[in-house]
């Protein structure tokens, strides 16, 4: 999603109560679009793509994972404020169940995670992260889903902002994702134009990002397409979608850079969900089956 990496945090009580519940309902009333039973690949783990795994990991048989656990729907916290949930996790798991492997998720701050892949303290980071070529300079990505960026304001657009027309206005980000560098570059063109400049709003969660809008503390802001889609529905008719999604790319699960054969394994894992149905399964589970794509790759 971003120059840095995607997204988010631990939902606080007020950011709750000013989006409507970005995971469920204040009253319990809303169910989750991905809520029931968990969806699990068939034929257990592939033992070609299990040798493949890196030594260390095969010998614990985890995985960890760095996750940034405010990004509903693709990864969020249940109500318990530990479990990690969402579409991009019951993937994740698929492939580390084609990997003979199970995975463990971590929390963490989104700009944290590829510098945690890096050193070791994480040995994947899923997250919702947009393959670009900086990151890819720093790790090796895999390729798995296609998003979009797209705007959303408060219902009826009170500001009268467009994403191609917002000098002077105010809009709400997330910190360290690509959305970031594309504000910017939009305010740089508002000065160069001889008009006032946007005045970003950089917040450390997406849930936050959201609550800025529907407060009017914002007016309007903008995420990776099917998060914008997910918080507008959440908001229970308090924001409105804006524009058109542009500038598709892919997310990219994140190893070491020097994992090239884990990440073969990994896209390979993918391609498997991809071809016997799993994989097409749990995006339509969580609606979100508007970014699925055909294959998968190494650093595409």
């Amino acid at each position: 999603m971003t120059t840095g990496s995607l997204r988010r945090h631990i939902v606080t009580a007020s950011a709750l109560v000013l989006t409507g519940a970005l995971a469920l309902s204040a009253c319990g009333e809303k169910e989750e679009p991905g809520a029931g039973e968990k969806i699990t690949p068939t034929g257990g783990a592939d033992s070609r793509l299990a040798g493949m795994v890196p030594a260390a990991i095969k010998a614990d048989g985890k995985i960890v994972i760095g996750v940034d656990s405010s990004y509903a729907p693709n990864e969020f916290l249940a109500a318990d404020g530990k479990t990690v949930e969402g579409w991009d996790r019951e993937l994740f798991d698929a492939v580390a169940a084609k990997l003979g492997i199970k995975a463990e998720w971590v929390t963490s701050k989104f700009d944290d995670i590829i510098p945690g892949v890096q050193s070791g303290k994480y040995e994947a980071g899923v997250s919702s992260f947009t393959i670009n070529p900086e990151r890819k300079q720093q790790v090796t990505m895999v390729s798995y889903f296609n998003a979009g960026t797209q705007w959303a304001t408060k219902k009826g657009n009170p500001a009268g902002i467009q994403p191609d027309n917002a000098c002077g206005k105010k809009v709400a980000v997330q910190k360290g994702t690509v959305q970031v560098e594309d504000i910017e570059k939009k305010s740089k063109a508002c000065e160069d134009a001889g008009k006032p400049k946007i005045q970003i709003d950089q917040y450390q969660g997406q849930d936050q990002a959201t609550a800025a809008i529907v407060s009017g503390k914002d007016d309007a802001g903008l995420a990776d397409s099917p998060i914008i889609a997910y918080a507008v529905k959440q908001t229970n008719g308090q924001l409105d979608l804006l524009g058109d999604i542009y500038e598709a790319a892919p997310y990219g699960f994140v190893v070491k850079k020097e994992e090239t054969q884990f990440a073969q394994a990994i896209s390979e894992a993918t391609k498997a969900l991809q071809q016997d149905g799993t994989y097409k399964k749990i995006l339509e589970k969580w609606n979100v089956q508007a970014g699925a794509i055909n294959d998968s790759a190494v650093n595409p």
